[in-house]
């Protein structure tokens, strides 16, 4: 029986916007710019607002789609060594997003957690926290930490600070060609 969390049922939004704002953080962070640079930060505000209401939900559910497939790879990639996706990045993500207060609140962390183990069990992180009721605008900075940390595991674990980018360009292109 598919479940009403089943990707199948998700939008996947504008994955090409999600990936460039992550991959833009993830640059920063290599260059050594771990503070938010004010500027960048005003361009990505002004970019969001340019986006309105439908182009700022896409960007969204681009988002969501990430997460989604970044763990897709976490779970192959894990289950080819014989461990669970689940007992080896979750608690790893909590321990860094507590670790950053000042980006994710406390309280948006539980959320996050159950975000990564619904997208980890082959549910769409989208539609597993829709049926909690709207998106609010404080889950939207933990929502990119989040896909942002996703990436950079994936880039740790492969030792290549442009996998996880390079993985989901990829994808679209094959997309793309289907």
């Amino acid at each position: 029986m598919s479940s009403p969390c089943d990707p199948q049922h998700a939008p996947v939004g504008d994955v090409g916007a999600a990936l460039m704002m992550i991959d833009s953080r993830l640059k920063s962070v290599h260059d050594g710019r771990t503070e938010t640079d004010p500027e960048q930060q005003a361009l990505i505000e002004q970019f969001t607002a340019s986006l309105g209401p439908e182009g700022a939900d896409a960007l969204l559910d681009g988002t969501c789609t990430l997460i989604f497939m970044f763990m897709t790879w976490l779970r192959k990639a894990h289950e080819s060594q014989d461990k669970d996706v689940i007992e080896y990045v979750v608690p790893n993500l909590v321990a860094t997003m507590h670790m950053m207060p000042r980006s994710v609140r406390p309280e948006a962390v539980p959320t996050m957690a159950g975000l990564v183990i619904a997208a980890g069990t082959g549910l769409s992180p989208n539609l597993w926290r829709k049926q909690y009721g709207d998106w609010t605008e404080e889950e939207m900075n933990p929502l990119e930490v989040t896909a942002f940390l996703l990436a950079e595991h994936i880039n740790r674990i492969t030792d290549d600070p442009d996998f996880a980018t390079r993985l989901i360009s990829e994808a679209l292109s094959g997309s793309d060609e289907d």
